[in-house]
C-alpha cells in the first residue's frame, strides 16, 4: 500500500494524526466555579502561548460532563480546578486548586521534570532488548 492511501485509510477510519499518546494537561473545571474563572482569566488566556503548551498541551473538560473513553482511568477529581498530566494512558501528576499564576507554573514545572523523568526511563527501558522491563514498558 502506498503512503497516500495509508492516509486515505487513516483519514476514512476517523484515526487522528499526530501521536495517539501524547502528554496533554487535562484541566478538570466548571461553569460555576469562581476559582476556574480566576485561572481561566490569569493563565488560561496565554497557557496555549507558552513553551509549557508545546510539552503538555491543555485539553479542558468540564467536571460534569462525562468522561470520553480515554480520560476514563483518572479517578479521584473532585475538585475544581483539577489539573491531570497525562501521557500514554497514565497518569504522571496532577495539581489540586489553584492558588495563583506563580504557583502555578511552578506546579507545572514540576510536571513537566516529572514527566520528563519518565520519558528517560522509558527509554532506557525500551533500549534494554531482551529484558522483562523492556517488554513491559515498550
Amino acid at each position: 500500500m502506498n503512503k497516500l492511501m495509508g492516509v486515505l485509510l487513516w483519514v476514512g477510519l476517523g484515526v487522528p494524526f499526530g501521536p495517539l499518546n501524547a502528554a496533554e494537561l487535562v484541566y478538570f473545571g466548571s461553569a460555576a466555579c469562581p476559582i476556574c474563572d480566576t485561572w481561566e482569566h490569569e493563565v488560561g488566556e496565554i497557557y496555549p502561548k507558552t513553551d509549557e503548551s508545546k510539552v503538555l498541551p491543555l485539553r479542558h473538560h468540564d467536571v460534569h460532563d462525562d468522561r470520553p473513553d480515554d480520560l476514563a482511568f483518572i479517578k479521584g477529581v473532585v475538585f475544581t480546578p483539577t489539573f491531570v498530566a497525562i501521557e500514554e494512558g497514565r497518569e504522571v501528576g496532577r495539581i489540586i486548586g489553584y492558588m495563583g499564576d506563580f504557583f502555578f507554573w511552578e506546579q507545572v514545572g514540576g510536571l513537566i521534570k516529572k514527566l520528563k523523568a519518565s520519558q528517560a526511563q522509558r527509554q532506557t527501558a525500551c533500549s534494554q532488548i531482551g529484558t522483562e522491563s523492556s517488554a513491559a514498558q515498550c
